[in-house]
């Protein structure tokens, strides 16, 4: 069987496999090699996601996954007093809700690779066109979140990813990247399978360097089928 890939999170996870978002891209890096499993969940916290944990990654599971992207706090990072309020999570508790995760994931398998993804940047004037009202969340407050996903990483001894930081580094981030202030536009799903490429390989899971599930249909000797099939099918 493939290695799995599973993508846990909010609703940037959830949508990546929309055309041109970063899950499916992800999919075709990764085809033939390992199957990418989304598991989004659109306007999810971490503190609503510690329910999901035993459902999605049980214990005691015969094949657990290889490797887990875990992206959340965007909605955590919501502005008490504001539209979207019933889904912030403080900032303290935020970074002991991840900690919880990757302490699951750990107990499912020592050897999983996790990598702890920061919450994008915030484009505040995408968001108040998008709302019509005061924008829900800012940007500076989610680099908060982002700063404690990060050192939650280095604490752990994790990979992380500071898509905060990374995005902000190119002139016109939030049209390029950012659809409606929060969520991805091409370009923007282009930087996070750029980004989770890149940490995947500087670990142990570089698709470059993976093997084919079956031969490749190069390596088919078609008067000789068991030579070739022997050691994968049989």
């Amino acid at each position: 069987m493939r290695p799995q890939i599973i993508l846990f999170g909010d609703s940037i996870t959830e949508q990546s496999f929309r055309p041109g978002g970063w899950g499916a891209a992800l999919a075709d890096t990764y085809s033939r090699k390992a199957d990418v499993l989304v598991r989004g969940y659109g306007g999810y916290n971490t503190r609503w996601a510690l329910f999901l944990l035993h459902h999605l990654f049980p214990l005691k599971i015969e094949k657990p996954p290889a490797a887990v992207t875990i992206f959340f706090g965007a909605n955590d990072a919501a502005i008490l007093g504001r539209t979207s309020e019933r889904q912030h999570v403080p900032i303290d508790e935020y970074k002991e809700n991840l900690r919880k995760i990757v302490l699951h994931l750990k107990e499912c398998s020592p050897t999983v690779l996790i990598v702890l993804i920061t919450p994008p940047p915030i484009d505040e004037e995408g968001r108040d066109n998008f709302a019509r009202k005061l924008p829900e969340r800012t940007n500076e407050v989610t680099g908060v979140y982002a700063k404690q996903c990060v050192e939650l990483s280095k604490e752990m001894g994790l990979r992380s990813i500071d898509l905060w930081t990374k995005m902000q580094e190119t002139e016109g981030w939030q049209k390029k990247f950012l659809s409606d202030g929060l969520h991805l536009t091409p370009d923007g799903n282009a930087v996070v399978h750029q980004e989770v490429t890149r940490v995947f390989s500087e670990a142990w899971f570089s698709p470059v360097e993976m093997p084919f599930d079956f031969p490749h249909h190069s390596q088919i000797d078609g008067k000789n089928l068991e030579k070739i099939f022997q050691d994968r099918c049989l």
